[in-house]
């Protein structure tokens, strides 16, 4: 099989396509061969060395992947070779054939495409994880993204909407802003052309019930001041490069808290809830509710194009590989 590797942490100019012997599935597991990996602002972290999980080299990048059951490995029930799944890796998923246990598998239902389902685990069950168990958003509650437009910031907008919130996008341009709207947001800010505190004390009077930021940087403080009492500061990434250092004295004088979203930790440590998520989630998209839009698919031997299009900020939903 072909398989993407990262062979030694560097720019995605680095990494390589190589032919490696097919994997078979162990007890308990099954194969399935990849259609669609899809991946995420963290890749180009984790391919250079840069993120929390270091993957040991050589590894592949892309954390979820879409495809079809392949084999199944001894004592394998409830599943069949040709049935279309997704499953999510935490790497490795960029290969034409991927290994999983069984359980970390789930189905693709119909009337969704492998690109669409292979892009669902990370922005989507972040969304879940950081609006539900770390956001607690309510309905009638004002959410504002950060990021709107890019795979994070879409699935936020998307879920908040579906939760009832009254929905503010915030991204560096009109384009971006119109796509956040078509996936569910009442509001827009282009923060490239306004100043975001000034933007946000216009659509919130009050102030934010809960913010999700996908970008940090400049955009934290300005985001922080305009947080309402008891509001929710949810930090989901650094997508603005650099990690901020807001002033702590605000939350103090706010009310508000400042909570972290990691949801692969949150996986391994609260299966049942990150389950209850993905089956609530998986039913918004059989029911046609969620679009998960796709930016663009490139083939292995193009991912460099594919990660600089995530590490300049210029998609505008998902990027997913095709081996």
């Amino acid at each position: 099989m072909k398989a993407l590797l990262c062979e030694a942490h560097g720019p995605a100019e680095t990494l390589v396509v190589r032919d490696l012997p097919a994997p078979k599935p162990g007890p308990g597991e099954i194969a399935i061969e990849v259609t669609a990996a899809a991946l995420n602002f963290f890749d180009t972290l984790v391919i250079q060395g840069r993120y929390q999980v270091k993957p040991a080299l050589p590894f592949s990048p892309s954390a979820e992947c879409a495809g079809i059951v392949s084999a199944l490995g001894e004592g394998v029930t409830g599943w069949r070779v040709g049935e279309r799944v997704a499953a999510w890796l935490g790497h490795g998923a960029a290969r034409e054939i991927v290994v999983v246990a069984s359980e970390a598998a789930i189905r693709i239902p119909d009337g969704l495409s492998d690109q669409q389902a292979a892009g669902l685990f990370v922005t989507y069950g972040t969304a879940m994880h950081g609006l539900i168990q770390r956001g607690e958003l309510k309905p009638g509650e004002t959410l504002a993204v950060l990021g709107a437009a890019g795979g994070a910031g879409l699935a936020a907008v998307e879920i908040g909407a579906l939760l009832g919130a009254r929905v503010i996008a915030g991204a560096s341009s009109p384009e971006k802003l119109a796509l956040a709207r078509e996936h569910g947001a009442q509001e827009g800010l282009d923060y490239a052309a306004d100043d975001l505190r000034a933007g946000l004390r216009r659509l919130a009077r009050d102030g934010l019930d809960v913010l999700y930021d996908t970008v940090g940087g400049d955009l934290a403080e300005p985001a922080l001041r305009s947080m309402g009492w008891g509001g929710r500061y949810l930090v989901v990434g650094f997508a603005g490069g650099a990690i901020p250092k807001p002033p702590l004295n605000l939350l103090l004088l706010k009310g508000c808290d400042l909570r972290g979203v990691f949801w692969g930790d949150f996986v391994r440590r609260e299966p049942a809830a990150h389950r209850a998520n993905m089956e609530r989630l998986l039913g918004w998209a059989a029911e046609g509710r969620i679009r998960a839009h796709v930016h663009g698919a490139f083939p292995l031997e193009r991912a460099a194009e594919a990660f600089a299009l995530i590490a300049e900020r210029k998609a505008q939903g998902k990027i997913v590989l095709t081996p």
